[in-house]
């Protein structure tokens, strides 16, 4: 299954989203290029039955949502933001004969894969407009690089090579360099050197996506995709920050950022509290991040009897010790409705002797206590400066996702019944 002009689109939002800044202008743009509204949390909220809104906070984390009819909100999570690293304040490290910028990693990147690779500063600047501090987001119209040492200086660099990151930083060219005149003398700035490679395509029949940034920007547009077509009740997207640190920032998971969105919702509607607890009790929420496919050089490191497969379709995550939200019934649940659509599926489980990685969907639990499953796509070299997809999972996690829109849930703890 090919569709040119939505993998077309996806190229391009991964190649323009450097940062979780970048990702939520964008994401902002086409929302509004589609009808919905921008609110504000500042100001008072007046919804409009039917009506189409999105809210954003920090510039880095965006909810958008439908305020149709029907009990329960059908909520997709995913994160905006993505490991590289981030500049520190003071970053120019000059001499005499170059400049290096003082770096830190931003989440847990394979660090060595992004030596030798153009990297691009992104983020945003916080300037002074006479009395008013505006923040704005930044791009670089230039490249920076972490070089390698050569093979002749490092004999064991084939056998064992740890990044040093306090050593190992980014070249930002010759002699000194006033940096924060290239940054337009900002007051302060969160600044990122991210991997400026454009996506491509792989494979004898170009079945295969490389990008930056695939983990977890593709679930972001996915949600976006699929939140843009036609949908039945309250739908809501939840594109998050800070999930590569562990989601403790205000604009994360483990903020009271989505909880605040849904409690506003409900009472702009006319709702009760007693009627919003109950609404949270029959709602469904999707935690969106990339899986691990079976690497085909390294099968002994995936689970014996669940190999996830690129092309395999939707991946439903599942694991003992929480790590991922899903239980039997929410399993159940998205299984039925990803039938009816069509949308091929599979599951993912690490190896049990293997530490689990974890995701934002345990996380939204503390701050919204709602029926919960974990899915998402299947990759390989997650965390890489380049990771790889098949192109037709991308496809299957839209059409997944606008299934479950358009679906009508209803649920209770006798049972769930899907129309």
């Amino acid at each position: 299954m090919q569709d040119p002009k939505e993998i077309k689109n996806l190229e391009a939002f991964l190649g323009e989203a450097y940062t979780a800044w970048q990702a939520v202008e964008l994401a902002e743009a086409l929302l509004r290029k589609n009808g919905f509204v921008r609110l504000a949390e500042h100001e008072p909220w007046e919804l409009e039955r039917d009506g189409k809104y999105y809210v954003t906070r920090g510039g880095s984390a965006l909810i958008a949502f439908t305020a149709g009819e029907g009990e329960g909100y059908k909520i997709v999570a995913s994160h905006t933001d993505s490991p590289c690293f981030k500049l520190k304040e003071n970053a120019a490290l000059s001499d005499e004969r170059c400049t290096r910028l003082n770096a830190e990693p931003y989440g847990g990147g394979l660090n060595y894969t992004f030596f030798d690779r153009p990297l691009k500063l992104a983020g945003r600047a916080v300037y002074e407009d006479g009395d008013k501090l505006v923040a704005k987001n930044f791009a670089s119209d230039f490249h920076v690089v972490i070089p390698s040492l050569a093979i002749h200086m490092n004999r064991e660099a084939n056998e064992k090579f740890a990044p040093n990151p306090q050593t190992e930083l980014p070249l930002l060219g010759l002699g000194k360099q006033d940096f924060n005149k290239l940054l337009n003398d900002p007051v302060s700035a969160d600044i990122f050197a991210v991997c400026a490679e454009k996506p491509f395509s792989c494979g004898a029949e170009n079945e295969l996506l490389c990008s930056p940034r695939i983990d977890n920007l593709t679930s972001v547009y996915a949600s976006l995709s699929a939140i843009l077509s036609p949908s039945s009740g309250k739908c809501v997207l939840a594109c998050l920050d800070s999930e590569e640190i562990g989601s403790r920032t205000r604009q994360g998971a483990g903020s009271g950022f989505l909880a605040s969105v849904l409690k506003r919702i409900s009472r702009a509607l006319g709702k009760t509290e007693e009627e919003h607890e109950r609404e949270l009790c029959t709602s469904l929420l999707l935690s969106m991040d990339n899986a691990h496919a079976t690497h085909p050089n390294h099968p002994e490191k995936h689970d014996p009897t669940n190999r996830t497969e690129l092309g395999g379709g939707v991946v439903i995550k599942g694991h003992a010790g929480g790590a991922y939200t899903t239980d039997a019934v929410t399993s159940a649940l998205v299984k039925k409705i990803f039938d009816r659509a069509g949308v091929k599926r599979q599951s993912f489980y690490n190896r049990s002797d293997m530490r689990s990685g974890s995701t934002l969907g345990a996380i939204s639990l503390g701050q919204v206590s709602v029926p919960s499953v974990d899915i998402g796509i299947a990759q390989l070299a997650m965390h890489s400066a380049v990771e790889t997809i098949a192109k037709s999972d991308y496809l299957e996690a839209v059409r997944a996702l606008q299934s479950f829109f358009a679906s009508k849930i209803q649920i209770t703890e006798e049972s769930v019944t899907v129309e």
